[in-house]
């Protein structure tokens, strides 16, 4: 707008010069007309003069040599820009004097009564011809300023012309960039408006996540030391929002004072460091109130370069007292879990020696008393016997599963086709029995728990064998390869890429799918007792080890056909 302004004030300027340009060329001709006026006057007054002799007649001419003289003043000055007229002035002011000079020797003549002499007629001829010379050089200037009148009358008619169309150009012009500035205005008050509406919601959540979470922020403008507190912070206290001034002295009335001096320490070393990290006080509401917080804080810069800390406080009562719980909760279970270790004391000292004794007299009454009971007193010794016998193997299993569940689990890099065979060689005299034909891909070398990995095996191929077909002998296969997680539905989900596929399939006896799952329960068992040995713990055991190295293990099954179990572990 200032340039807008300042052009259109140039074109005015440049209008009113081109006109007093014209006004100054008629006004050169105007006085230039008074000289030639003037001289004509103090013609006629020495011609009167001389006619006369009467004095009164030279009141005129004295008139016009003054008048000469200012018009002389006023053209040096409405000239002073052409040198040309200037020129013709100087010029013309030579005429002029010896025009005057001639007239004081006329006068001079006919004071004298010299009037008719030869002198006298060649002064007034003289006269004359000077005369002549002003007119040629009056009509010489006048014609300069009518050349220059002619040029500067066509300038200024130009710029009478133009003004009008160059003001409504100009004013056109202005209303656009008005309107432009409008626009430019009024989208940024959008966007400011837009942008203000996002930080009021910001705000808003702002609040309401302090709600929910218990906290409340606070800030510190590290050059002007004023601090402003959030609205939930002081409901965090006990107050009304905005209730008191938000000074760290104010704010200090509310700890607890048993921890005063330890926050006032941690403050100290905040406003050196310009940092604070997990400070946990006690802060007492104005209701009386104890609550447990937790405190952070930082130093950030803000858009305009001025540093402030900023810092957050956070409701942790209830997570206090959780934790207190918890710790409860863990004596608890460490008490429980004495009591368990007691108790595999009890199971692997204390029960195992008298069940030892009995199976010892149940041999003693063997070899010696049997043929000495009676048909119902055998069935019964022998019912004895295997209640003992199952006794043991589920005292054996229990020890197994407990050490499964409470063993230090040290993984070591170790080749699974060693804890194979050696697994292979624990059940080597019923693998024989049965003529059982067992085969096996090459296993990886992974980092596992080795007799747990060899226990896994163990218990699987012990499964196999246990429940094989009576008619048939048992044919065992392990395979393996390594898979994508993403290419197997129940790993999709699982963070690791890829693991190691191990299946166990056998010939057996089989069982219902519907089991799948059933049958890695503790005690769980398909069949009577009476019908397979077991206690149902051995693919509980399966399943814990498996589950101790961060795998998987899925069973399938199909009645009379055989069972596979599948075990993922990660590669």
């Amino acid at each position: 707008m200032v340039f807008i302004a300042s052009i259109t004030f140039k074109h005015i300027g440049d209008l009113s010069d081109s006109y007093d340009l014209v006004t100054n060329t008629y006004k050169v001709n105007l006085e230039l007309e008074q000289i030639i006026s003037h001289l004509k006057d103090a013609e006629t007054g020495n011609r009167g003069y001389t006619i006369t002799k009467d004095s009164i007649y030279l009141t005129p001419f004295i008139q016009a040599r003054e008048k000469v003289n200012n018009s002389f003043v006023i053209l040096k000055k409405l000239t002073k820009e052409n040198e040309v007229q200037q020129k013709n002035l100087k010029q013309l002011y030579l005429y002029i004097n010896k025009r005057f000079v001639n007239f004081s020797k006329t006068q001079l003549m006919v004071e004298r009564n010299q009037i008719r002499n030869k002198a006298f007629f060649d002064t007034f001829k003289e006269g004359k011809v000077c005369m002549d010379e002003i007119r040629t050089q009056v009509n010489k200037m006048i014609a300069i300023e009518n050349e220059l009148l002619v040029e500067r009358e066509h300038i200024n008619n130009d710029y009478i012309k133009t003004t009008p169309n160059f003001i409504y150009l100009l004013l056109i012009f202005t209303l656009g960039l008005i309107a432009m500035a409008y626009y430019k205005v009024n989208t940024d008050f959008n966007k400011i408006k837009h942008k203000n509406n996002q930080l009021s919601i910001f705000q808003e959540l702002s609040n309401q996540a302090e709600i929910v979470s218990k906290s409340g922020s606070w800030f510190r403008d590290l050059e002007t030391q004023n601090y402003h507190f959030s609205d939930n912070l002081y409901r965090l206290l006990g107050e009304e929002p905005q209730s008191f001034e938000a000074t760290n002295e104010n704010f200090t009335k509310y700890i607890h004072p048993e921890d005063l001096e330890f926050v006032r320490g941690e403050g100290d070393k905040m406003r050196e460091s310009n940092r604070l990290d997990d400070l946990q006080y006690r802060l007492i509401t104005k209701q009386g109130e104890v609550k447990y917080v937790r405190a952070f804080g930082r130093v950030m810069q803000d858009s305009s370069g001025n540093e402030k800390f900023i810092g957050t406080i956070t409701d942790i009562t209830v997570e206090h007292e959780s934790f207190h719980s918890l710790e409860e909760k863990n004596q608890e279970l460490e008490q429980n879990n004495k009591e368990l270790s007691a108790f595999n004391y009890v199971a692997s000292h204390d029960l195992q020696e008298p069940l030892r004794k009995i199976q010892t007299f149940i041999s003693r009454l063997e070899d010696k008393e049997l043929e000495h009971f009676s048909d119902t007193g055998k069935q019964y010794f022998e019912r004895i016997k295997s209640a003992a016998s199952r006794m043991r193997l589920l005292i054996d299993d229990l020890l197994q599963f407990s050490r499964t569940n409470k063993a230090e689990k040290v993984f070591e890099l170790s080749n699974l086709n060693d804890l194979f065979e050696n697994a292979k060689q624990d059940v080597a005299e019923i693998i024989n029995e049965k003529k059982a034909e067992i085969t096996s891909d090459e296993l990886p070398t992974l980092e596992v728990i080795p007799f747990q990995i060899q226990q896994l095996f163990l218990n699987l191929i012990s499964n196999s064998l246990k429940y094989s077909k009576k008619d048939e002998f048992p044919i065992i296969k392990i395979t393996h390869q390594k898979v994508k997680a993403a290419d197997v539905k129940e790993l999709s989900n699982n963070p690791r890429d890829h693991f190691h596929k191990i299946t166990f399939t056998d010939n057996g006896i089989g069982f219902e799918q519907e089991y799948a799952e059933r049958i890695f329960v503790l005690f769980s068992r398909l069949h009577e007792k009476d019908e397979y040995s077991g206690t149902g713990i051995g693919l509980s055991i399966c399943k814990k080890i498996i589950e101790n190295h961060k795998g998987y293990i899925f069973a399938l099954g199909k009645p009379n056909e055989g069972a596979a179990f599948t075990v993922y572990l990660p590669a």
